[in-house]
């Protein structure tokens, strides 16, 4: 591990370790920990398990992916590159791709204001708001339109992009946003204006005085507005003010990471998402 980082990027691997645990189900493969959400929600990963006496093996890996198959779920694996460097070879060797994203956390005190970024303003969703399902439906629009074209070059999707990507949230969904955003475990932001909508979304989860902000998202035709910026500073700024001492996040991209590096992040290490390498033809 780099000595360096060693007890901020062990703090990191707990977060990634306790976040689903509220939510799902931890069955353990080997050195591996798949956790199986109970209920509505995105689908959860399966990552090295704490404690193990060894690192995860090709056997592991090979047990949990054909777990996740069994179930249905994404052969979604992460892990702190630093905490499990020698993972990355075996992954690879499995046949999975491997994002090397950078791991960035919050300097409090360079933490820049939203404004400097954008004129959009950028607003938290309270648990009280009776729009909040609309509002919520609208934040997993824009992310799903700005996520299907990576990067932070402008493109052609936008607000009708969007409106055609919006799906009803289930009522037990909608109550679990709700309860989250009460009891300070996520925050929710958007951007946008009246005449065009929301235009750019962020969500943080946190666990403790750990907060991870995630799911940062602009619809490409307002890309090159400091939109994305501004939700993530409008984001650290209000877990900071919530007494959260650890901020972090990662980046998709070298790229995108400088986005971060002008809020007020700077790198300490690398996040890997692993996946099944896509099939050519």
């Amino acid at each position: 591990m780099d000595t360096r980082h060693a007890g901020l990027l062990d703090r990191l691997d707990r977060f990634y370790d306790a976040v689903p645990r509220d939510a799902a189900r931890a069955e353990d493969h080997g050195a591996c920990v798949l956790f199986v959400r109970e209920g509505p929600g995105w689908p959860f990963y399966a990552r090295p398990r704490r404690g193990a006496d060894r690192p995860p093996s090709l056997a592991d890996l090979t047990a949990v992916r054909a777990r996740q198959r069994q179930l249905g779920l994404p052969e979604a694996l992460e892990w702190v590159h630093e905490v499990n460097p020698d993972l990355l070879a075996v992954a690879r060797s499995v046949g999975l791709a491997v994002l090397e994203a950078p791991l960035m956390v919050l300097d409090p005190a360079a933490v820049a204001d939203p404004a400097t970024f954008s004129d959009v303003p950028v607003r938290l969703l309270p648990a009280s708001a009776p729009d909040l399902a609309a509002d919520v439906a609208a934040r997993r629009a824009v992310a799903a339109v700005g996520f299907a074209a990576p990067g932070t070059g402008r493109g052609a999707a936008g607000p009708a992009e969007r409106d055609a990507a919006l799906i009803g949230l289930e009522v037990a969904a909608l109550d679990e946003e709700r309860a989250r955003i009460a009891d300070g475990s996520r925050l929710s932001a958007l951007a946008g204006t009246p005449t065009e909508g929301p235009l750019a979304s962020g969500i943080a989860m946190r666990v403790g005085e750990v907060a991870e902000i995630a799911g940062v998202a602009t619809l490409p035709t307002a890309r090159r507005r400091g939109l994305g910026a501004a939700i993530t500073a409008a984001l650290a700024r209000a877990l900071l003010a919530a007494g959260t001492d650890l901020i972090f996040l990662s980046a998709g991209s070298e790229e995108i990471a400088r986005v971060y590096l002008r809020v007020g992040f700077r790198r300490v290490g690398t996040a890997c998402i692993a996946e099944p390498a896509a099939v050519t033809a």
